[in-house]
């Protein structure tokens, strides 16, 4: 039994927070492309049925299962209770899909949807603002672990208040070790960071991997223009696995020394007119499937 499994969002074929890519692509293209590119996992998109008697099935008929999904936290505004009592719909489905992992990512003052503010104008905390924080997000994590078993995997994400390496160390550091992290490649990367110090450092605490690859061109020209992050994706900042300019040996070798168990899973936000899915698809299970053998994963 491998160590890995290996899914893949829909955000290739279709993207959340810009329906207008790919919102004409019917979700059982999605779901019947990810299986014929050799995917076995998947992570919620908005096309999917949130009812656990609705979406299971439908993944089952296309020989997947859910990895993941991730869920838009508040806590910046609600207290832990209260971000307790809104999650409880989502962790029905994640629990009875039979997932480990919830992907939490801070979006009540991100600027990342919003294609008309740049990355410049997201939101710094203050050590007292991240204290307060972390300390909430530390009594959901607990929650979670303790009463359902799900790890509470927080998605760094530019454009949020989770952007850098020191803002991920500092968040890690102020949280106890229900806290785990997904890990995403391309976002440290765009972050100014690197995946390898990341999977070095936290490596015990990560719960969930996200693999997208990035063109650093693109992203220096974005930087340098300012641009929304919704501005750079439709640039074409993010690729799949061995596509861009992320290097995924070192990235393999480092999971390998940490012993990393759980899901490899490709998230590349992309147009689809201009990035065939399939193509994309195939092109990255094909990758990091080379990279998990080469190294033993």
């Amino acid at each position: 039994m491998s160590n890995v499994q290996y899914g893949i969002s829909p955000l290739t074929w279709t993207n959340d927070d810009m329906p207008e890519l790919g919102g004409e692509i019917p979700l059982e293209t999605c779901l019947s492309e990810m299986a014929e590119a050799g995917f076995t996992g998947t992570e919620l998109g908005t096309k999917y049925p949130r009812e656990p008697e609705v979406l299971i099935p439908l993944l089952e008929k296309h020989g997947l299962v859910l990895a993941s999904g991730w869920y838009s936290g508040n806590l910046m505004t609600l207290t832990a209770e209260e971000e307790i009592a809104a999650m409880q719909e989502h962790i029905k489905l994640l629990k009875a899909a039979g997932c480990n992992a919830m992907v939490f990512g801070e979006v009540s003052n991100t600027v990342h949807g919003d294609i008309n503010t740049p990355l410049s104008q997201r939101v710094i905390l203050t050590m007292d603002e991240w204290k307060a924080y972390c300390e909430k997000l530390s009594t959901v994590a607990e929650y979670l672990l303790n009463e359902h078993g799900i790890k509470l995997s927080f998605h760094h994400h530019v454009g949020t208040i989770c952007e850098t390496e020191d803002d991920i160390n500092l968040m890690m550091e102020l949280t106890g070790d229900a806290v785990h992290l997904t890990l995403d490649t391309g976002h440290i990367t765009y972050g100014g960071g690197n995946p390898v110090t990341m999977i070095k450092r936290w490596g015990h605490r990560i719960g969930h991997m996200h693999f997208k690859d990035l063109r650093l061109e693109v992203m220096k020209a974005a930087r340098d223009a300012d641009k929304s992050f919704l501005n750079a994706v439709l640039d074409g900042v993010f690729t799949v696995p061995g596509t861009g300019d992320v290097d995924y040996d070192d990235v393999f070798a480092a999971l390998k020394e940490r012993d990393y168990k759980g899901w490899l899973l490709v998230e590349a936000e992309q147009d689809p007119a201009k990035a065939h899915p399939l193509t994309y698809a195939k092109t990255a299970y094909e990758n990091i499937t080379g990279y998990a053998n080469k190294y033993g994963l």
